[in-house]
């Protein structure tokens, strides 16, 4: 089985929210921390519910977001 890592750069993310809209299972929220440029940035809650679909990472306009599969140990 596989899961997934993803990772925020939040100090490049302006707090859009697109990518909370496009997350099918609803996982990425907004941070309560403020970043270098006065935004909230975006996170993700429960990341081992993730199913690595890439939406975020494919309407982020800012590419701050990446996923990375990871091989589960048998």
């Amino acid at each position: 089985m596989s899961k997934y890592s993803v990772r925020f750069n939040g100090n490049v993310c302006k707090g859009c929210e697109l990518c909370r809209v496009f997350c099918p299972k609803g996982l990425i929220v907004m941070s309560a921390a403020i970043n270098d440029k006065g935004y909230s940035p975006a996170s993700i809650e429960r990341p081992e519910e993730c199913v690595g679909c890439r939406s975020c990472a494919l309407v982020c306009p800012d590419g701050a977001i990446e996923i990375f599969k990871e091989e589960a140990e048998q």
